[in-house]
């Protein structure tokens, strides 16, 4: 053990150019996991890994077998199977940054929900290493447009999960196509029946690398659990999340439709949030985990699945809103914070019928989660006020205030005020939208499938306390009386408006218009789906004929609303919520509508870019 602590990568025999973009990169002392497993890969032999996640696994098999590369031939001679196209994908980047110096090189990542088209032009183009999922790799050896039979080696990465997901028969089915005389590595967290039978099989006297159980993993954790009672889920949610220092937070849930679901009702409260989830489609699964990276997403609601090999350094917390029923979904869903060397948080919600799972936990774990109180109403407000006070002092120390003092010094002589009350004045003024004193919000009923959770955004993007669900902060309409501001059992009606996704209309403009003109709630705006040329929306029952009167004036994306209900009168109930169109932030965009009684036609303004 000794000799491994001492070990540096300079100290693998690797391609110069791999050893070249490992210096780069910043890597020096290898994981146990890699420091076990590049010689035996580079000389060629068989590997059976056994390792957790966030260990460096994709470093282990990647870096000795890019190093036996020949990048004159353009052909497939590393396959790499992962259980996930998040997986694929992720191994795929760190595939082609490890090979950054090596001329000619090309990966390609190959998964369902890409277009094939641009699979085989890639494939016809040529390529030395190929990462995919088991389904979309034996469409291409069905379709004879994947040649394997120049292949010098395979990883079977995640295999414990592609046996759980049900692709060990196409695993098999795919090594049947492989040549004799390729090396195979397969690393797993588990070793269940059938992925030894694999190993027995397929594989020629591997060398078998055990690290350390879970306990590793989660030790640069800290681990606390809120026993669930009294306040809701949600609400609890909202208080740690403002007290906590976070940077990112993954949510996860247990449910496809909670993540939806979920993710609906955070952006409604003004949240930067998205859903992570297998019935997305790819296109928004991969822009969800860059926005998240990029700093633009702060929140992430996933299932197990959807969030296998996810690795993003911003993730600072993960949530258990929804206890997992077996340990190892445990130990990986925390796995997706403290690693590499940094540190994380993970907090589980256990109800009491629950505890029994908790303890289960501890029990594989080998370590004891600590319970944690919610932060009080008078917590939050010192946090906002603490906050309110950092940004105070870094205005005094950054900004020449010079004009200010003079235009203060002015006001104070014409109205005879004291300092005091102007300075008191300024505040409100500043804090309105987030009162530095929250309104405590009444205990909300769960959601339907009992899933979801929050995260702490940026204060630039939380809406105020009232606006969701303590109060009443909304400002009446302009046409006359809202509608009811009740809770969750408000009776609801559908309405259509005309304008959809090809106006360039978003949640958080429709919700941002309805909400400021016609003085209902966030909360109380549910369902927005946008069509092509529409959008649909449930809004309070009771809503007023001025009201809606109002609203048929209001612009958004350049269109009148145009609003009308989509029946004949019958309020409607609270079904499950269709699947959303878009999953985007729903905070009030108020200079991006403007009703037509203010002035003639829309506002011009550049739109903003989108998310890649």
């Amino acid at each position: 053990m000794s000799q491994e602590s001492d070990l540096r990568f300079i100290d693998f025999a690797l391609a110069e150019p791999i050893q070249k973009a490992v210096t780069e990169i910043g890597y020096e002392q290898p994981s146990p996991i890699q420091a076990q497993s590049i010689p035996p890969l580079l000389e060629g032999r068989d590997v059976i890994g056994l390792a957790q996640t966030g260990t460096g696994k994709t470093a282990a098999f990647a870096l000795p077998l890019l190093s036996r590369v020949d990048l004159s031939l353009r052909v497939p001679q590393l396959l790499v199977l992962a259980p996930t196209r998040e997986l694929a994908i992720q191994v795929a980047e760190a595939m082609q940054s490890y090979a950054k110096f090596l001329p000619g090189f090309h990966v390609l990542p190959i998964y369902g929900g890409q277009s094939m088209s641009l699979q085989l032009k890639q494939l016809q183009r040529g390529v030395q290493v190929v990462v995919g999922t088991p389904g979309r790799i034996q469409d291409h050896l069905r379709r004879k447009t994947l040649r394997l039979d120049q292949l010098q080696a395979v990883v079977l990465d995640e295999a414990d999960e592609m046996l759980r997901m049900g692709f060990i028969d196409a695993v098999e089915d795919i090594l049947k196509h492989t040549p004799d005389g390729r090396q195979v590595a397969l690393f797993s967290a588990t070793m269940p029946d059938a992925i030894r039978r694999i190993a027995k099989t397929y594989l020629r006297d591997p060398l078998e690398i055990r690290i350390k159980s879970a306990t590793t993993t989660v030790a640069a954790i800290r681990q606390r659990y809120w026993q669930v009672s009294g306040t809701h889920k949600l609400d609890a949610l909202t208080r740690i999340l403002e007290v906590e220092e976070s940077n990112a937070w993954l949510v996860f849930v247990r449910t496809k439709t909670a993540t939806v679901e979920l993710a609906e009702r955070l952006e409604a409260r003004g949240y930067a949030c998205g859903a992570l989830n297998g019935d997305l489609s790819q296109a928004l699964r991969e822009q969800t985990i860059e926005r998240l990276k990029a700093g633009t997403l702060d929140i992430v609601i996933a299932t197990d699945v959807a969030a296998r090999g996810l690795d993003v350094e911003r993730i600072t917390h993960v949530i258990n809103y929804d206890i997992p029923n077996d340990t190892e979904a445990y130990v990986h869903r925390i796995g997706r914070t403290g690693r590499a060397g940094r540190t994380g948080d993970a907090i589980l919600f256990v109800a009491p019928r629950e505890r029994h799972l908790l303890h289960a936990i501890e029990r594989a774990t080998g370590q004891t989660i600590t319970a944690m109180h919610l932060p009080s109403i008078e917590d939050v407000a010192d946090r906002r006020m603490s906050q309110f006070k950092d940004q105070l002092s870094e205005v005094l120390n950054s900004q020449d205030l010079a004009v200010f003092e003079s235009l203060i010094a002015d006001y104070q002589q014409e109205k005879d005020v004291g300092l005091g009350e102007i300075a008191a004045a300024l505040a409100y003024m500043v804090q309105k939208e987030r009162p530095l004193v929250p309104v405590e919000a009444p205990v909300s009923k769960p959601m339907r499938s009992d899933s979801g959770g929050a995260g702490r955004p940026p204060s630039s993007r939380r809406r105020s306390e009232d606006e969701r669900g303590g109060g009443s902060s909304a400002r009446p309409p302009r046409g006359g009386g809202g509608a009811t501001s009740g809770g969750e059992d408000v009776p609801m009606r559908r309405f259509r408006l005309d304008v959809g996704e090809s106006h360039g209309a978003q949640v958080k403009n429709i919700v941002g218009a309805i909400a400021n003109e016609a003085g209902i709630p966030s909360r109380n705006i549910r369902k927005v789906q946008i069509g092509a040329e529409h959008t649909t929306v449930e809004l309070p029952a009771d809503i007023q004929a001025s009201v809606l009167q109002h609203l048929q004036k209001v612009w958004v994306s350049g269109r009148p609303l145009q609003i009308a209900p989509t029946d004949a009168g019958a309020p409607v109930g609270r079904a499950a919520p269709a699947k959303p169109r878009k999953i985007l932030s729903a905070k009030p965009a108020k200079s991006e509508y403007k009703s037509k009684e203010r002035g003639a036609g829309p506002v011009k303004r550049k739109k903003p870019a989108r998310d890649s």
